[in-house]
């Protein structure tokens, strides 16, 4: 048993395939058309023949009729030459006549109009009193042959009739057939454009849209051994460095706001420091005394001191770590708590920052990433709010019906202007001074917001302010981790 392996054409070589295939059709069809047209036309032609010759054998009978009648030497003469015409027009068209189906009938009607020619010669030749009954039985031939030949001459015009109408009609069922063939060709073929072409570009303009939007999910790739199939490959490989290009954004998003939170940050751990470094003097001025009590109470004013330390650090250490995107249950209110406590040194005097999330929120998120969100959206109240006392507020509540968590970020700031609403979370967008924002900060927001399968809007607040509303998708049961 033989195995033969699959034949894989590209979209190329289908379509020069199918082309190829159409122009054979028209091809033949022209070519059998051009055929049946130029059969048609030489039995037309023949038809004209069989017509003048038909005519010329009418006068034959005509002027034979006129002789018999009247003796008449002019209808003698008369009929020579048309029995001489005939002949002439059979000899003219002697060598098409193997060209016809009705050959035998000219063969016919030359040997019978010869027959009758010499005939009547004979019957002119005889004396009609002297031998009347050698007359009369040439007359009897002589009308048999010349009704032979009026017969034969409409057998002839009406067979080559009826073979034009034979042509005609296969002519129709040919150009009937090459119409259905065409209609089965373009109907194989509106499957096939939709399903190799149309359906795979309808596929990476949707997905070119995800992007543009954020969603980096790649399309699946049908094993269509074609240029589709490349396409949909290369466009897969630039979704992951797509990916990877944001996640480095990200990252140096994350760096920048390291630096700006810095000094913050140094100054949250010399409180602490400043506080052990106080209890542990006191500790050692009390060693002699016998005061224990006093003493593990410095000592339990330490470890608070460097459990406080301990936080700030480790905080500002998983902020900074690059980590796989993974989706976890994850306390929504802890992580607006660790973004609040990043940011807090950098909150001016006169802003208070309001959060009233509940404690017993539990979304799938990826706890650093959102943490990234938070920081973004506060650092740009913080911004808004060019001249305190002003308010940033953090709220967030289950919204049961739609299956959705919604979160509120506000601010007292003057608000967004209406021409850049539109604008808002596109790159390097920025309302900023130049030097004092790059533009990637909201960008970075929308990015993470949809890869979390949820929705960032902006709007104004009725009096002053901006409000940005997350929403994001209730999980019911865990889902897979997505890595990069």
């Amino acid at each position: 048993m033989k195995w033969h392996l699959p034949i894989y054409l590209n979209i190329r070589q289908k379509i020069i395939l199918g082309f190829v295939v159409c122009m054979m059709v028209i091809g033949a069809t022209g070519a059998l058309s051009y055929r049946y047209l130029t059969e048609i036309e030489r039995k037309q032609h023949f038809v004209e023949i069989a017509d003048d010759l038909s005519n010329i054998i009418l006068e034959i009978r005509r002027y034979e009729k006129n002789y018999l009648l009247y003796a008449s030497l002019e209808d003698l003469s008369e009929n020579r030459n048309y029995v001489l015409q005939g002949m002439a027009l059979l000899d003219k068209i002697q060598p098409e006549i193997g060209l016809f189906k009705g050959a035998p009938f000219l063969i016919q009607i030359e040997e019978t109009l010869a027959s009758y020619g010499r005939l009547f010669q004979e019957m002119a030749d005889t004396n009609r009193n002297t031998d009347s009954l050698e007359y009369a039985r040439i007359e009897e031939q002589l009308r048999d042959y010349g009704k032979k030949l009026v017969d034969s001459s409409q057998d002839l015009v009406s067979f080559e009739r009826q073979r034009i109408l034979k042509i005609i009609q296969t002519l129709k069922r040919q150009l009937l057939a090459s119409m259905l063939t065409f209609l089965v060709l373009g109907a194989s073929l509106i499957p096939f454009v939709a399903k190799k072409i149309i359906r795979p570009l309808r596929i990476i303009e949707k997905t070119t849209l995800q992007i543009a939007g954020g969603d980096f999910r790649p399309i699946p790739v049908a094993d269509t051994r074609d240029e589709t199939q490349r396409v949909v490959e290369a466009f897969n490989r630039m979704v992951t460095e797509l990916e990877k290009r944001q996640d480095q954004l990200v990252q140096a998003r994350k760096l920048a706001s390291l630096g700006t939170l810095t000094s913050g940050i140094a100054h949250q751990l010399n409180n602490p420091l400043n506080n052990i470094s106080t209890s542990c003097q006191i500790a050692m001025e009390e060693m002699g005394s016998s005061e224990t009590a006093f003493i593990l109470k410095m000592l339990s004013n330490i470890v608070q001191e460097v459990n406080r330390a301990r936080d700030i650090v480790r905080g500002l250490l998983e902020f900074s770590r690059v980590k796989e995107f993974s989706l976890m249950p994850v306390s929504l209110s802890l992580v607006v708590d660790r973004s609040v406590r990043l940011i807090s040194s950098q909150i001016p005097p006169g802003i208070e920052l309001v959060k009233d999330v509940p404690t017993d929120m539990v979304l799938y998120l990826d706890a650093q990433r959102m943490q990234q969100v938070f920081l973004n959206l506060i650092e740009n109240a913080i911004h808004a709010i060019q001249k305190p006392p002003g308010e940033i507020r953090i709220t967030a509540r289950m919204n049961d019906s739609a299956q959705e968590a919604v979160i509120l970020v506000e601010d007292t700031g003057p608000g967004i202007q209406d021409m850049d609403m539109g604008r808002i979370f596109d790159p390097f967008f920025t309302t900023k001074e130049v030097g004092l924002g790059t533009g990637l900060g909201l960008s970075i927001v929308y990015g993470i917001i949809q890869r979390h399968q949820g929705r960032i809007s902006v709007e104004n607040r009725e009096l002053t302010g901006a409000r940005f509303r997350i929403q994001l998708p209730i999980s019911q049961s865990e889902p897979e981790n997505q890595t990069e």
